[in-house]
């Protein structure tokens, strides 16, 4: 496991971004994975107003988060990375997950360049998760 993998599964307060209601997607089965383990978890998707099936409150951006997140986990679609980025910055997250599929290379080298953290193009918070 690589530093910085081994560095965000070691901290305890994450922000999934494209966690929903459909439980058969990754965004919902990291959170549920997180919360399970034990996690402090935010759900981040402006689609699910009302909330997670489980309870869980969700939140339309990073920035209205009630806290700063030690990691983001973004799992939706690249043209969206980023306004998630732009959040991160200026919610003051340092640390950002893009799982497969999710990552953006022109925003990675964004967010790189501004100081955050940035694991993509590999390991996936499932794989890891099970390492919990």
């Amino acid at each position: 496991m690589s530093d910085a993998v081994e560095n965000m599964v070691n901290e305890r307060q994450w922000a999934v971004v494209g966690a929903s209601n459909a439980h058969h997607k990754f965004g919902r089965r990291i959170f549920d994975r997180l919360k399970a383990n034990g996690y402090e978890v935010y759900a981040v998707n402006p689609n699910e107003p009302n909330g997670l099936d489980d309870g869980s409150p969700t939140y339309p951006s990073v920035k209205a988060l009630p806290i700063v997140p030690a990691v983001v986990d973004v799992v939706v679609p690249p043209s969206q990375a980023r306004q998630v980025i732009d959040d991160c910055l200026e919610k003051g997250v340092s640390q950002i997950w893009f799982q497969p599929g999710a990552e953006d290379t022109e925003a990675i080298r964004y967010a790189e360049s501004r100081g955050m953290t940035v694991l993509w193009g590999g390991p996936c918070a499932m794989v890891e998760a099970r390492r919990w």
